[in-house]
Protein backbone atom coordinates (compact mmCIF):
# COMPACT_ATOMS: atom_id res chain seq x y z
CA UNK A 1 0.00 0.00 0.00
CA UNK A 2 1.02 3.48 -0.77
CA UNK A 3 1.60 6.11 1.68
CA UNK A 4 -0.21 9.43 2.36
CA UNK A 5 2.73 12.42 3.15
CA UNK A 6 0.77 14.66 5.48
CA UNK A 7 1.70 18.47 5.77
CA UNK A 8 1.27 19.89 9.45
CA UNK A 9 3.17 22.88 11.55
CA UNK A 10 1.75 25.98 13.01
CA UNK A 11 0.32 29.04 11.38
CA UNK A 12 3.24 30.88 8.77
CA UNK A 13 5.01 28.48 8.82
CA UNK A 14 5.41 27.69 5.36
CA UNK A 15 3.15 24.58 5.05
CA UNK A 16 1.42 26.43 1.89
CA UNK A 17 4.30 26.89 0.18
CA UNK A 18 6.24 23.64 0.70
CA UNK A 19 2.71 21.60 -0.21
CA UNK A 20 3.02 23.53 -3.45
CA UNK A 21 6.83 23.23 -4.22
CA UNK A 22 6.23 19.15 -3.36
CA UNK A 23 3.25 18.88 -5.52
CA UNK A 24 5.73 20.19 -8.42
CA UNK A 25 7.97 18.13 -7.74
CA UNK A 26 7.48 15.61 -10.86
CA UNK A 27 9.84 12.86 -9.37
CA UNK A 28 7.50 12.23 -6.36
CA UNK A 29 4.54 12.14 -8.26
CA UNK A 30 2.18 13.24 -5.51
CA UNK A 31 -1.20 13.73 -5.46
CA UNK A 32 -3.15 16.06 -3.47
CA UNK A 33 -5.61 15.42 -1.18
CA UNK A 34 -7.97 18.87 -0.83
CA UNK A 35 -10.06 19.07 2.15
CA UNK A 36 -13.72 21.16 2.35
CA UNK A 37 -14.08 24.11 4.28
CA UNK A 38 -17.01 26.07 5.21
CA UNK A 39 -15.13 29.73 4.91
CA UNK A 40 -15.09 31.94 2.49
CA UNK A 41 -12.62 31.50 -0.18
CA UNK A 42 -9.84 34.06 -0.04
CA UNK A 43 -8.35 35.95 -2.91
CA UNK A 44 -6.11 34.26 -4.88
CA UNK A 45 -7.86 31.03 -3.97
CA UNK A 46 -9.15 28.38 -6.69
CA UNK A 47 -11.71 26.03 -5.87
CA UNK A 48 -10.64 22.41 -5.61
CA UNK A 49 -6.86 23.45 -5.08
CA UNK A 50 -6.50 24.94 -1.51
CA UNK A 51 -10.20 23.89 -1.05
CA UNK A 52 -13.30 22.71 -1.82
CA UNK A 53 -15.52 25.21 -0.82
CA UNK A 54 -19.21 24.21 0.58
CA UNK A 55 -21.89 25.74 2.77
CA UNK A 56 -23.01 24.38 6.08
CA UNK A 57 -25.71 22.07 4.68
CA UNK A 58 -23.69 20.56 2.61
CA UNK A 59 -21.09 19.59 5.65
CA UNK A 60 -24.29 18.32 7.12
CA UNK A 61 -25.30 16.42 3.95
CA UNK A 62 -21.56 14.65 4.09
CA UNK A 63 -21.69 14.01 7.56
CA UNK A 64 -25.24 12.29 7.30
CA UNK A 65 -23.46 9.89 4.73
CA UNK A 66 -20.86 8.94 6.56
CA UNK A 67 -18.32 10.64 4.29
CA UNK A 68 -16.50 12.61 6.60
CA UNK A 69 -13.22 11.39 8.07
CA UNK A 70 -12.37 14.24 10.66
CA UNK A 71 -13.80 17.97 11.03
CA UNK A 72 -12.02 20.87 13.17
CA UNK A 73 -14.59 24.16 13.94
CA UNK A 74 -13.18 27.03 14.50
CA UNK A 75 -15.06 29.62 16.56
CA UNK A 76 -13.30 32.94 14.19
CA UNK A 77 -14.65 36.70 14.94
CA UNK A 78 -16.87 35.86 11.89
CA UNK A 79 -18.40 32.75 13.00
CA UNK A 80 -18.02 29.03 13.15
CA UNK A 81 -15.56 27.87 10.46
CA UNK A 82 -15.44 24.30 9.15
CA UNK A 83 -12.51 22.44 7.80
CA UNK A 84 -13.11 18.77 7.22
CA UNK A 85 -11.97 15.38 5.25
CA UNK A 86 -13.81 13.42 3.23
CA UNK A 87 -13.04 9.91 2.04
CA UNK A 88 -14.10 10.89 -1.48
CA UNK A 89 -11.40 13.17 -1.81
CA UNK A 90 -8.96 11.13 -0.54
CA UNK A 91 -8.66 9.31 -3.92
CA UNK A 92 -6.90 5.84 -4.63
CA UNK A 93 -4.26 4.12 -2.13
CA UNK A 94 -2.42 3.30 -5.06
CA UNK A 95 -1.16 6.66 -5.41
CA UNK A 96 1.40 8.39 -2.66
CA UNK A 97 -0.78 11.10 -1.29
CA UNK A 98 0.03 14.41 0.07
CA UNK A 99 -1.95 16.17 2.67
CA UNK A 100 -2.07 19.04 4.74
CA UNK A 101 -3.66 20.23 7.75
CA UNK A 102 -3.54 20.40 11.41
CA UNK A 103 -2.23 17.99 14.18
CA UNK A 104 -5.51 17.33 15.02
CA UNK A 105 -6.19 16.38 11.34
CA UNK A 106 -3.26 14.46 11.03
CA UNK A 107 -4.49 12.09 13.87
CA UNK A 108 -7.39 11.70 12.87
CA UNK A 109 -6.14 10.49 9.41
CA UNK A 110 -3.61 8.52 10.93
CA UNK A 111 -6.38 6.79 12.68
CA UNK A 112 -8.28 5.92 10.09
CA UNK A 113 -5.38 4.87 7.60
CA UNK A 114 -3.14 3.44 9.95
CA UNK A 115 -0.10 4.43 11.20
CA UNK A 116 2.16 2.89 8.77
CA UNK A 117 0.15 4.17 5.68
CA UNK A 118 0.56 8.35 7.37
CA UNK A 119 3.50 9.53 7.55
CA UNK A 120 3.98 13.08 9.69
CA UNK A 121 5.74 15.83 8.12
CA UNK A 122 6.27 18.46 10.87
CA UNK A 123 7.33 22.19 9.65
CA UNK A 124 9.05 24.25 12.58
CA UNK A 125 9.80 27.74 12.30
CA UNK A 126 11.05 29.92 15.53
CA UNK A 127 7.53 32.18 16.88
CA UNK A 128 9.70 35.72 16.06
CA UNK A 129 10.12 34.84 12.70
CA UNK A 130 6.41 32.97 12.24
CA UNK A 131 4.68 36.41 13.61
CA UNK A 132 6.65 38.58 11.07
CA UNK A 133 5.49 36.15 8.67
CA UNK A 134 2.27 36.16 9.11
CA UNK A 135 2.13 40.22 9.75
CA UNK A 136 3.84 40.39 6.72
CA UNK A 137 1.22 38.18 4.44
CA UNK A 138 -1.62 39.49 6.50
CA UNK A 139 -0.90 42.91 5.37
CA UNK A 140 -0.49 42.13 1.62
CA UNK A 141 -4.09 41.18 1.63
CA UNK A 142 -6.86 43.26 0.35
CA UNK A 143 -8.71 43.18 3.76
CA UNK A 144 -6.29 42.43 6.46
CA UNK A 145 -8.05 40.70 9.49
CA UNK A 146 -5.39 41.26 11.97
CA UNK A 147 -7.68 40.00 14.53
CA UNK A 148 -7.95 36.30 12.89
CA UNK A 149 -3.91 36.17 12.00
CA UNK A 150 -4.03 36.85 16.10
CA UNK A 151 -6.61 34.01 16.61
CA UNK A 152 -4.77 31.64 14.78
CA UNK A 153 -1.26 32.38 16.38
CA UNK A 154 -2.05 32.07 19.87
CA UNK A 155 -3.81 28.91 19.32
CA UNK A 156 -1.01 27.46 17.95
CA UNK A 157 0.91 27.23 21.20
CA UNK A 158 -1.74 25.03 22.70
CA UNK A 159 -2.82 23.05 19.52
CA UNK A 160 1.09 22.31 18.67
CA UNK A 161 1.97 21.71 22.35
CA UNK A 162 5.26 19.26 22.69
CA UNK A 163 2.91 16.59 24.73
CA UNK A 164 0.39 16.86 22.01
CA UNK A 165 3.17 16.39 19.40
CA UNK A 166 5.24 13.29 21.47
CA UNK A 167 1.09 12.05 21.58
CA UNK A 168 0.84 12.31 17.87
CA UNK A 169 4.12 10.46 17.28
CA UNK A 170 6.29 13.58 16.07
CA UNK A 171 9.51 12.66 16.04
CA UNK A 172 12.62 14.90 15.03
CA UNK A 173 12.80 12.49 12.58
CA UNK A 174 9.74 13.72 10.96
CA UNK A 175 10.49 17.63 11.88
CA UNK A 176 11.56 20.03 9.42
CA UNK A 177 12.87 23.43 10.37
CA UNK A 178 12.16 26.09 7.75
CA UNK A 179 14.47 28.41 7.95
CA UNK A 180 15.58 28.59 4.74
CA UNK A 181 12.74 26.69 2.32
CA UNK A 182 15.45 25.26 -0.42
CA UNK A 183 17.33 23.26 2.28
CA UNK A 184 14.21 22.55 4.48
CA UNK A 185 12.18 21.38 1.16
CA UNK A 186 15.39 19.09 -0.22
CA UNK A 187 14.97 17.59 3.09
CA UNK A 188 11.90 16.41 3.26
CA UNK A 189 12.05 15.31 -0.65
CA UNK A 190 14.87 13.48 0.22
CA UNK A 191 12.63 11.66 3.33
CA UNK A 192 9.73 10.86 0.88
CA UNK A 193 12.12 9.46 -2.07
CA UNK A 194 13.85 7.11 0.57
CA UNK A 195 9.89 5.93 1.39
CA UNK A 196 9.12 5.39 -2.54
CA UNK A 197 12.50 3.70 -3.14
CA UNK A 198 11.57 1.32 -0.25
CA UNK A 199 8.35 0.54 -1.91
CA UNK A 200 10.04 0.30 -5.65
Amino acid sequence: MKKIFYLTGKSASGKDSIYRMLLDTKGLSLSPIVIYTTRPKREGEVEGREYHFVDEAAYRDLEDRGEVIECRTYDTVHGPWRYFTVKTGIGSLRDYLLGIGTLESFIKVKEHFGPDVVIPIYIRVDDGDRLIRAINREKESNNPDYREMCRRFLADDEDFSEEKLREAGITEQNTFDNDDLSICIDSIRSMISGYQSQQS
